[in-house]
């Protein structure tokens, strides 16, 4: 009972294999027994032309596009600054005593996206931005968003010059929230 069983398997695995290449077989027997009006063969099979292939050959060939559009949209992400390349800019700094204090200074109304290196919300709902240049700015939101939503980074979608300008862009949240910057200032160390 076991060996009928086994023949059956081997049978059906082998007849997709016969049934792939037998109507090819069939059609190059009969070219020579065909004359007179009927001379064309069924299904499309014409000899004079190059074989096209297997059927497997085929489906792997792309698809004709009779229409291409193409929309080009760039959205840029700037995630968190991780824990690591925060203490490693620190590591750089000259040895000398930490200052603790910062003092706001007035900044750009625009600030290049390429330049930005992380974010992090503020605890007075304002984002600090660390730039490539080793400045920290803050970013202060519109007086309906809240800088607690950013806390795994935003998107905002590259403009033509490439800057985030106050007013004008618009920055997405991973979480799902979209606000405006309403002011950029820049962080700057004192001492005590």
């Amino acid at each position: 009972m076991k060996r009928i069983a086994f023949l059956f398997a081997l049978v059906a695995l082998l007849v997709p294999l016969f049934a792939v290449q037998m109507p090819v077989r069939v059609a190059a027997q009969d070219v020579g027994g065909l004359n007179g009006p009927q001379s064309s063969l069924p299904l499309g099979f014409n000899p004079s032309s190059s074989p096209s292939g297997t059927l497997l050959d085929d489906a792997y060939l792309p698809p004709e596009a009779y229409q291409v559009r193409i929309r080009q949209r760039v959205v840029v992400r700037v995630s968190p600054a991780p824990p690591r390349a925060r203490s490693q800019m620190m590591a750089e700094l000259p040895r000398r005593p930490m200052r603790r204090s910062y003092e706001e200074v007035e900044h750009d109304d625009c600030v290049d996206v390429s330049d930005i290196v992380g974010v992090q919300p503020s605890s007075d709902n304002r984002l600090l931005i660390f730039t490539q240049k080793r400045q920290i700015l803050a970013a202060r939101l519109d007086s309906t968003c809240a800088a607690r939503a950013f806390y795994a980074g935003f998107y905002v979608e590259r403009s033509e010059d490439g800057q985030l300008c106050v007013a004008r862009d618009l920055l997405q949240s991973r979480a799902g929230a979209s606000c405006e910057v309403s002011r950029f200032s820049r962080l700057v160390a004192v001492s005590q």
